[in-house]
């Protein structure tokens, strides 16, 4: 009797045992296929449920938990953010014929995610839509459009000092001054337009395009570059010509200020030697008139001074009358 319970007991445990095991079994397998049929979506992402490659429903956008049949369909996820695009430089000829390089840039984002599945695939696939379509679509344009409808607004004026900063010759004022109808805003919208439309078949909106940089290519910067260090040299040689002009006008001028005023300084001391000469005249008048002898006597003797020296021999007859008043001094005692 103890055998046999012995033996029901032993059957009783395994029999638990593989329920156990069964037990965990299933509960495995509901936790794997309740974890490979849920999925969560961010507010910056939105999905496609895929079963055996094709699409299956509408797409995914709202934030949050969903649901899936497990290991039969999977999830595509794109983004719902704006996306940048770079594209290479372009060597692009404008309608007159001037080679320009251009590089722009442009914003987009996955509008259709089931269309952009279908169309493209992934983001690598719309990259290089985009670069086959803007590029195009920016060649057209620019081509079709002049040098100056490019670089410049519709309602710029030009001022005259953009014109004395002009780094061309000629021509490059020529189309300073040329009109511009259309401009680079509007040619950049008639682009935007124009790209839009075709990237909308893909499922992409196309949300803004730039053009970041416009240039010459090298061979045409090259010729600018001589043109502009000769268009610097002439007007070099101008401030030279005007300076030199300049400084002639100002030499001329003080010279002929350094003139008048030698000559006004020459007519003031004729002037002063004058009245002093008429002054003396008119002292010696005074005292010749005052006393005829002694004036006589004084200018004799400043005479003797002026005509008598050191080391000089004077022969003259002693009755000469240059010695008149000398014989006369001692009659008059």
């Amino acid at each position: 009797m103890n055998d046999e319970q012995h033996v029901i007991t032993t059957n009783g445990s395994v029999l638990m045992g593989k329920l156990v095991s069964v037990g965990a079994a299933l509960f495995l397998l509901v936790v794997a296929l309740v974890f490979s049929s849920a999925y969560t979506i961010d507010e910056a992402e939105q999905a496609i449920v895929v079963q055996f490659g094709r699409p299956i429903g509408d797409p995914v956008t709202e934030p949050g938990l969903h649901f899936k049949w497990p290991f039969i369909q999977e999830v595509r996820r794109f983004d719902k953010r704006l996306m940048s695009w770079d594209g290479d430089p372009n060597q692009i000829p404008t309608r007159g014929e001037q080679f320009i390089s251009v590089d722009t840039t442009a914003r987009w984002r996955i509008a259709e995610p089931l269309t952009f599945l279908q169309r493209v695939h992934d983001e690598r696939g719309a990259i290089n839509r985009l670069n086959d379509i803007l590029d195009s679509v920016v060649r057209d344009h620019i081509s079709a459009s002049e040098l100056s409808e490019i670089v410049r607004s519709h309602d710029w004026q030009v001022t005259e000092e953009d014109l004395k900063r002009a780094l061309a010759a000629e021509d490059e004022e020529e189309d300073l001054l040329q009109e511009v109808s259309v401009g680079r805003e509007q040619l950049v919208a008639s682009i935007l337009e124009t790209a839009q439309q075709q990237m909308y078949a893909y499922g992409i909106e196309l949300e803004d395009i730039r053009i970041k940089r416009i240039d010459y290519v090298q061979a045409v910067q090259e010729r600018v570059f001589e043109r502009m260090i000769a268009e610097r040299q002439r007007m070099a040689e101008e401030f030279r010509s005007e300076g030199a002009g300049r400084a002639a006008e100002i030499e001329g001028q003080t010279e002929r200020m350094l003139a008048e005023i030698i000559s006004e300084a020459q007519r003031e001391a004729e002037i002063t030697r004058g009245n002093a000469d008429a002054e003396a005249t008119r002292i010696y008048n005074d005292a010749f008139g005052a006393d005829p002898e002694f004036y006589e006597f004084f200018r004799t003797l400043e005479s003797y001074a002026d005509s008598l020296g050191d080391n000089m021999t004077l022969v003259i007859s002693s009755d000469s009358e240059y010695f008149r008043l000398l014989r006369d001094i001692g009659r008059h005692r």
